[in-house]
């Protein structure tokens, strides 16, 4: 039985591809304490099972976007899912963190493909507004998860271990695998195109010296960057600031991460008013950089007030429901032909500024305020400025797109 591109079906698998590498993001935070203890390692020896899953993620993202140009969709989606189901059993039966790190990893490098896919075949089947529409379904399906990860995440350690969380991702991985027989290869493969090291690296510095197109994907990366400036500044903002519970910090999470699911809905809104991308870009940095100040204003003064925090997280990742889905449209319509290239080369560059922001969120972080999440926050807003004003706009006016 076909999955038809415009049935409630294709969504449905078009989210899970897209939010299937979160899961092993947000529901392994409430864990790291108790798989630290069960494995003989402190909490920040734990952590690092965070960090190398997201390395290997946005490492691997490299090498899958130009394959699945050159193979189809379909068989990176099946590798993918068949790693993160072996990965994931890797990790359940982890007897060390040794073993559970390299898990970890390999786990990470299955589940970037079925993420870059959702991404790539948006580009493949859809054009206009139909596009914006998938790609806000696909931002929207990867900021779900996070709204209720961790107390799925924290519900599943209250029941059982930390080890059954990992079944989570086994399970959106087999359904993956079971739907991938209905859906049609959606690549324009070219038989002809070389697929050597040379050829993927030629992919890459066509990328590299569109500016339009690497203006979207820097703006796109620095607006993650400030989603990610709350999603690790809350934390410690709420946990260790204002003594929360992990439990009310999930409450406070997920709820604010629903702001992101109304951004895509204002987006169907706004596309139906025929506004531009460039209007709806232009007004979701402003919003995110206008509450970014106001929330380091507050800081600065010595206030603690989680309604402002709350208001902002709201604001900010409201924002990026706006901008992330033009932002990718944009960039992939510069260069159909290899769509995969650049959604491995856009999810790369978001996940480097992700990692980026948390960290240094992490580092600024003095124990009471939400100084660290505010400038941060306000940091990347200014950079996804700098790079559409300085970069996209020119570039528009005097390059014609490819």
């Amino acid at each position: 039985m076909r999955i038809q591109p415009n049935s409630f079906a294709f969504n449905l698998m078009l989210g899970l591809l897209a939010s299937l590498p979160t899961f092993g993001i947000d529901m392994v935070l409430p864990s790291l304490s108790a798989t630290g203890a069960d494995l003989g390692a402190t909490p920040a020896e734990a952590g690092l099972t965070m960090s190398v899953y997201l390395l290997s993620l946005g490492a691997t993202l490299l090498l899958y976007g130009p394959i699945s140009d050159r193979l189809g969709r379909k068989p990176i989606i099946a590798f993918g899912c068949v790693l993160v189901v072996v990965a994931s059993f890797g990790c359940i039966f982890a007897a060390s963190l040794p073993q559970l790190l390299f898990f970890r990893a390999l786990q990470g490098a299955g589940a970037s493909a079925p993420g870059i896919a959702a991404i790539a075949i948006v580009s493949d089947l859809f054009d206009g507004e139909a596009a914006s529409a998938r790609m806000a379904n696909v931002v929207m399906a990867v900021n779900v998860v996070p709204m209720i990860a961790p107390t799925v995440g924290a519900a599943l350690l209250a029941f059982s271990n930390w080890r059954a969380i990992y079944l989570v991702p086994v399970a959106g991985a087999l359904v993956l695998l079971a739907a991938l027989r209905g859906l049609a290869e959606s690549a324009r493969i070219d038989p002809d195109v070389r697929s050597g090291a040379a050829a993927v690296a030629r992919d890459y510095l066509r990328v590299l010296r569109h500016p339009v197109c690497m203006g979207h994907i820097l703006c796109n990366a620095a607006a993650a960057g400030a989603v990610f400036a709350y999603i690790t500044g809350s934390s410690l903002f709420f946990i260790n600031a204002l003594g929360l519970s992990p439990y009310q910090y999930g409450l406070i999470f997920g709820s604010s991460s629903l702001s992101v699911m109304a951004g895509t809905r204002i987006n169907r809104v706004l596309d139906g008013w025929r506004l531009s991308s460039t209007q709806l870009i232009a007004a979701g940095l402003a919003v995110s950089t206008i509450l970014a100040t106001i929330l380091l204003v507050m800081a600065l003064a010595g206030g603690k007030s989680a309604v402002v925090v709350v208001l902002v997280m709201i604001g900010v990742a409201l924002s990026f429901g706006l901008i992330s889905p033009h932002a990718m449209k944009e960039a992939l319509h510069t260069m159909p032909e290899i769509a995969g290239s650049i959604s491995g080369a856009m999810t790369f560059v978001q996940m480097v500024g992700a990692g980026a922001s948390s960290a240094l969120v992490a580092l600024l972080f003095d124990g009471h305020s939400a100084f660290s999440m505010a400038v941060v926050m306000l940091a990347f807003c200014l950079l996804a400025i700098t790079a559409y004003i300085g970069v996209v706009v020119p570039a528009k006016r005097f390059v014609p797109a490819a």
